[in-house]
């Protein structure tokens, strides 16, 4: 394997926490969540861009600045929320100023967010393509010049996935159960980086922690990529509808105590993820699940 992909495994670790939390709490309050995350052993902290979010550089940088040790990362910078020049400049810059704690996740979107934006929801892949040429293009002649930006992309499908291994270091997979790790590993080859995040919820009745879950997973199966996306892995359409069904709920989310999710956990590292970044739930999106990743902390980190 190249030192570049080593590099970013080491980044990462083998565990991190994904949260959208941040985007309803103060820049004071991130720090501290950070620094809490970053004490629990947590190696990597995950944020998004959503339609609604901060902007993801501004915010990676709040991050590292507030923080010592942990890996920042997008999941992800969306593509039709800057031109790639502005992207490439954004990235350097991070790279420059945080090195190697700084990993860049980018991706198409949605088709919601890109036709919000002005732009025409269409080949994907093709897009994607274009974009990444014309970041690589992106002139640039700060100090830092000679700073790689580590890179890994939105992945679902096997395009996306190959593409991901081509012009990345990496895959960063969303809503996934373990057979689709086990499948896009197989895509990527030995070398590619996967990170995939899992959603939990750290409840043990299952009537309530699947009520949790269909709370979280009811707008995503509403989003195309990722209904089409299960689908491909057995799921019927009939299972996709109202928050999905309790098998489709079972597969994507982890639920119960911190034993069952770190469980899960190590199901996708067997079946070939390098990296797994936890996302509490629990109903309150302004909440970042704090005692539930320090119960998981003594089971997956150090």
């Amino acid at each position: 394997m190249s030192g570049e992909h080593d590099a970013v495994r080491a980044a990462l670790g083998a565990v991190g926490a994904w949260t959208f939390a941040f985007d309803a709490r103060s820049a004071e309050q991130i720090g501290i969540d950070a620094r809490a995350l970053e004490s629990l052993g947590y190696a990597a902290l995950w944020i998004p861009e959503g339609s609604s979010s901060r902007d993801v550089f501004a915010h990676l940088s709040l991050l590292a600045s507030r923080s010592e040790r942990i890996t920042v990362c997008s999941g992800i910078a969306n593509i039709t929320a800057r031109a790639p020049e502005v992207m490439a400049a954004g990235a350097r810059t991070l790279a420059d100023a945080f090195g190697d704690r700084v990993v860049l996740g980018i991706g198409v979107g949605h088709e919601y967010s890109t036709e919000a934006r002005g732009y025409t929801w269409e080949r994907p892949l093709t897009r994607m393509r274009a974009y990444l040429d014309r970041m690589d293009e992106a002139p640039w002649s700060s100090p830092g010049s000679a700073i790689g930006v580590r890179r890994l992309l939105a992945a679902l499908g096997d395009g996306m996935l190959r593409l991901a291994a081509d012009r990345a270091l990496g895959a960063h997979t969303y809503f996934v159960p373990v057979a689709h790790t086990r499948h896009a590993r197989e895509v990527l080859g030995a070398e590619t980086v996967l990170a995939v995040e899992l959603t939990a919820v750290l409840e043990t009745d299952p009537e309530r922690a699947r009520a949790l879950a269909r709370g979280w997973t009811i707008g995503y199966l509403e989003l195309p990529n990722y209904a089409k996306n299960l689908e491909r892995m057995g799921f019927e359409p009939s299972e996709l509808t109202a928050g999905g069904s309790d098998r489709v709920i079972d597969a994507t989310i982890a639920w119960g105590d911190e034993h069952a999710v770190a469980a899960r956990v190590r199901e996708h590292l067997v079946a070939g993820a390098d990296h797994v970044c936890v996302q509490f739930v629990n109903g309150d999106d302004a909440d970042v699940c704090m005692p539930a990743y320090r119960a998981l902390a003594p089971l997956v980190v150090g």
